[in-house]
């Protein structure tokens, strides 16, 4: 049973003594190094583009970062407090990597007037403010779709209308739209194994 306050992340107990999250002031210190590469992670979203900076790069530094990604999943996890510290310090450096990487090869920043945000399909809302800032927008093997405000206005306005064809067509479903490029460690669902082991089938 879990202590109060604190939410397993796996199925270990929290009495674990390999657990980052066993007390609460284990919790708390995992959290900080945590938040503190997830704040990174949205600094770089909102300068670059949702899921758009390692497409940025030249394969062997995406390699190196989605491998870093990985561990830093496999720390959060299944590892100790000493595990999610240090990875989430190796994070934070990655994604300065790609940061400089970009930077010294010239691409292109995020425009001011667009705001992304990835949605649960694994593709790209852009909102802009209009039709004219439309051309900022830059998709980079992403599947990216552009909505202006008033778009989003006429969404708003018409939503009764939309929940009402849901229910003249029962079993409606939005299909999902794939990216044109794979984050590969969607296809991982378990950090468990050390990264250079063979996959067991």
């Amino acid at each position: 049973m879990a202590k109060a306050g604190i939410k397993p992340l796996d199925d270990r107990p929290l009495s674990d003594p390999k657990s980052w999250a066993r007390t609460h002031g284990t919790y708390i210190s995992g959290r900080a190094y945590i938040d503190g590469a997830d704040e990174t992670a949205a600094e770089m979203e909102t300068k670059w583009g949702c899921d758009r900076l390692r497409l940025l790069v030249g394969p062997e530094l995406r390699e190196k970062f989605d491998r870093q990604r990985y561990l830093f999943n496999q720390a959060i996890w299944h590892g100790d407090l000493e595990d999610v510290r240090r990875e989430s310090g190796r994070m934070v450096n990655a994604w300065m990597a790609l940061d400089r990487a970009a930077t010294e090869a010239g691409k292109q920043l995020l425009a001011p007037t667009v705001w992304e945000i990835p949605l649960e399909d694994g593709t790209v809302a852009a909102i802009v403010p209009d039709d004219a800032q439309a051309h900022a927008v830059v998709g980079e093997g992403r599947k990216v779709s552009v909505f202006t405000l008033e778009e989003i206005g006429r969404l708003l306005s018409n939503y009764p209308d939309i929940a009402k064809a849901k229910l003249v067509f029962p079993g409606a479903t939005i299909t999902a739209v794939r990216r044109s490029v794979e984050d590969p460690l969607k296809a991982i669902h378990d950090t468990d194994e050390p990264l250079d082991d063979p996959i067991g089938f």
